[in-house]
């Protein structure tokens, strides 16, 4: 028997509820910002450390979605790295999907939480191979 990952978890617990759900996805990459000290470079370098930037963005919704692997390979059609994708759901109301306007507002809000150096902790966190990454 396999065991189901995260993702299929998130997939789904969001078809179960009540108003239908489009996810938002922010992917991100860890860099490090100009006029780091050698502390920061050493923590860069070790995988510990960097200030993390979003790369791209997208939404969809749960019928669009069906493994971790798949949003992976689709991801790669882009041609941009990433490390870390954020992952929030955005119910929709009276039986109807969240617009794509919807949509495209919760990802503003997530960016600006990134670019401010807010609290991650309410996202869905995955790396690259779908394990979930703890921000505390």
């Amino acid at each position: 028997m396999t065991q189901s990952t995260h993702f299929e978890q998130l997939l789904t617990l969001a078809g179960q509820e009540p108003q239908p759900q489009r996810l938002l996805f922010v992917f991100l990459k860890a860099v490090l910002p100009d006029e780091s000290s050698a502390d920061k470079l050493e923590s860069y370098k070790s995988a510990q450390g960097g200030q993390l930037k979003p790369i791209m963005t997208v939404d969809k919704e749960l019928s669009e979605l069906t493994t971790f692997d798949a949003l992976v390979e689709e991801s790669k059609g882009t041609g941009k790295e990433w490390q870390i994708v954020l992952i929030a759901a955005l119910a929709g109301s009276n039986g109807v999907a969240p617009t794509s306007k919807e949509a495209e507002e919760g990802i503003e809000t997530i960016l600006k939480v990134v670019q401010g150096g807010g609290n991650l902790s309410p996202f869905m966190a995955l790396d690259r191979d779908g394990d979930p990454i703890n921000f505390n």
